[in-house]
């Protein structure tokens, strides 16, 4: 079989990749993980500068890159929207090729696709995607991860999200279970479900695994028999002003024990809870505080079966991966 490459490549959304080359960051992650336990640094992304650009905050993403690429040997400058002119005093395509003269690989983190997909045009160096409003794929790639080394396979299970079906990271997600031959349940009010164009495309890739896409506005209908549950918060980035009509759409919607308890798998350990953070909980930051928890309670979160920090992790060895596989080709044989 011919080898995998995906040197020189950009990531812009999980459907830029074939199934064969999603299996195979995954693989390459999970043998970057296990050189990280050992203690291994290496030198993979040795001489390699590496461009972060934000325009939104962010906690997983920024750290991801950059301890990922400094475990390897790289180098990165972060860019804030402060920091440099794109998009305002200058256009993206200029700053693209300016940036893609000095850095040999750039992460953008902002609002529209359309930026990051002008800047992977006009960079000549691999683009990543850390997050637009319309797709999320570094957080797919350590959601997938998660969940098989939990269950040792992606195919046959069931995944349930629930909460706003059409966000960023519903998307993504419901693409990399497609892709992986998982049972992927949208379980979202009507008015919030994904368009008919974007579940085409992605019953599409689920016909060719193997795996299934519903919609299924119920949770108690839609969690039962879900080895996953999976969850992220009500209202993104860019969003704040529909946060009062977002709680009253989407409160029964919150991820409870008894909602776990539904899905008949929680005695034989086969749930999994999943949330790509920050969550909210707990009446512990200034938003939740008068509220308490909102999409999960605090009880969920905290319990065995809540691996939301080892899929925080999984963002850098899935980021790692990334980026040694679309920079370098290389593979690490320690």
């Amino acid at each position: 079989m011919k080898r995998v490459s995906l040197t020189g490549r950009s990531l812009l959304k999980l459907s830029d990749l074939t199934e064969r080359e999603l299996a195979h960051l995954l693989d390459l992650a999970a043998r970057l993980k296990r050189k990280k336990q050992r203690g291994v640094r290496g030198n993979l992304l040795a001489r390699k500068n590496i461009a972060l650009i934000f325009e939104k905050a962010s906690t997983r993403t920024r750290s991801a890159f950059t301890v990922a690429a400094v475990d390897e040997g790289g180098s990165v400058e972060f860019l804030g929207r402060h920091d440099i002119h794109l998009g305002k005093k200058e256009s993206i395509k200029d700053s693209a090729r300016v940036l893609g003269r000095m850095f040999d690989g750039i992460q953008f983190r902002g609002y529209r696709q359309e930026t990051v997909e002008q800047l992977a045009r006009y960079a000549g160096v691999p683009v990543w995607n850390g997050l637009t409003d319309e797709s999320h794929p570094t957080q797919a790639l350590a959601d997938l991860m998660t969940m098989r080394e939990q269950f040792g396979r992606l195919k046959g299970l069931k995944v349930v999200y629930l909460g706003d079906g059409r966000n960023n990271v519903c998307r993504s997600l419901m693409m990399g279970c497609a892709m992986t031959g998982a049972h992927f349940v949208n379980c979202t009010p009507a008015c919030l479900a994904p368009g008919a164009a974007q579940l085409a495309d992605i019953r599409a890739a689920a016909r060719r695994s193997g795996g299934t896409v519903f919609l299924e506005p119920d949770p108690a209908r839609a969690v039962a028999g879900a080895n996953v549950l999976y969850t992220d918060v009500w209202v993104s980035m860019g969003e704040e002003a529909k946060f009062a009509e977002r709680l009253a759409l989407l409160k029964p919607y919150q991820v409870t024990l008894d909602l776990v308890r539904r899905t008949g798998n929680l005695e034989t350990g086969a749930v999994i809870f999943l949330h790509c953070l920050p969550a909210f909980h707990n009446r512990e930051t200034e938003l939740t505080r008068d509220l308490g928890a909102l999409e999960v309670t605090d009880e969920v979160f905290e319990a065995p079966f809540s691996k939301v920090f080892d899929q925080a992790e999984n963002r850098m060895h899935t980021i790692k991966a990334l980026m040694v596989a679309t920079l370098t080709g290389g593979l690490s044989r320690r």
